[in-house]
């Protein structure tokens, strides 16, 4: 059977979409009255971490062990918070059970931690460590906590904007044997439109439907076990189709991560932290890399506007010399 053309009632940027659908019966359904579904059984495990905020000014130690971090606002990875986010969506469209936020490190990852569940996670992990946590450690502490609460998708930001390794989210699924989508962005709403079509709605009568997968990035096929993920590459974008499980990472331009209201942070502070240590996990922390020295980037010359492109091939070549 086909589908009629959707007629779109309303549509803005950051919310859902409304659809009226056509009827295929003679019969009524009362938009009160429950329609038969599946519950979603899938759980989504986020890892998130904890960094100094990006608006702080960057202050190296003055032994150039590392940077200072005492009386230091901190607060959640971006990358982090777009990954969350996404999860969260996922779970709004019905196609997941449960959001897991995890965080490694110390004891303050717990207000990280809070902040993630109010943003809506359901619950949160810690697995606490005052050592620090290189990505492969922590990729093996993903694969331990995997073993015990067996998520059908992890999703991690692509990269921590303190030591920009971009690492863990590959590690961890070569570790799990998953297929991995790297750097999801988001693409363009419009052509969900098309994917809305394949939907069968047998016997529906006028009913207005809020279709939060409109605003999901990442794609999820629960029945079929795939995963289909946008992400940019170089010279464009690139499509993926994952089999479940699988390991996702988000770049910037997923979505916009919402903020925490009052209520949800009130609620926030009921919501269960399970807590960890590496060794209860059966995993040694222990790193190969030792940081020899950390140091400010040099200074340099504040940069000049031109007003010709002669102007500028001549301090190229005079004052830069490097034509």
């Amino acid at each position: 059977m086909s589908v009629p053309p959707l007629t779109i009632l309303s549509i803005s940027e950051g919310s859902s979409l409304i659809l009226l659908l056509p009827s295929q019966s003679a019969g009524h359904i009362d938009p009160g009255e429950s329609t038969a579904k599946k519950t979603p059984t899938m759980k989504i495990l986020v890892a998130i971490k904890r960094v100094v905020d990006y608006a702080v000014k960057i202050r190296v130690k003055s032994d150039k062990s590392g940077v200072e971090t005492l009386n230091v606002k901190m607060s959640m990875n971006p990358f982090c918070e777009i990954a969350l986010e996404e999860a969260l969506r996922i779970k709004q469209s019905g196609l997941a059970s449960e959001v897991v936020a995890v965080s490694m490190g110390p004891s303050q990852c717990v207000d990280t931690l809070r902040t993630g569940l109010a943003m809506g996670a359901d619950r949160g992990i810690h697995v606490e460590s005052t050592a620090s946590l290189y990505p492969l450690t922590v990729a093996k502490l993903l694969k331990a906590l995997v073993d015990v609460e067996k998520p059908g998708v992890i999703i991690l930001g692509k990269q921590a904007i303190d030591d920009d390794c971009n690492q863990t989210g590959q590690m961890v699924a070569g570790l799990l044997g998953w297929p991995q989508g790297t750097f999801a962005s988001k693409e363009a709403r419009l052509s969900r439109l098309k994917k809305l079509r394949i939907v069968n709605f047998r016997q529906i009568s006028w009913l207005a439907l809020e279709v939060y997968a409109l605003d999901v990035g990442v794609l999820l096929d629960t029945e079929k076990q795939v995963a289909t993920v946008e992400r940019e590459v170089d010279d464009g974008l690139e499509t993926l189709c994952l089999d479940l499980p699988a390991v996702i990472t988000t770049d910037l331009r997923l979505n916009q991560p919402r903020y925490a209201t009052l209520p949800n942070i009130m609620k926030a502070k009921s919501k269960v932290i399970k807590k960890y240590t590496p060794q209860e996990l059966n995993v040694e922390v222990k790193s190969d890399i030792e940081i020899v020295e950390v140091t400010e980037p040099p200074k340099r010359k504040a940069g000049v506007i031109v007003s010709s492109v002669d102007e500028l091939i001549d301090k190229l070549r005079n004052e830069a010399h490097v034509i």
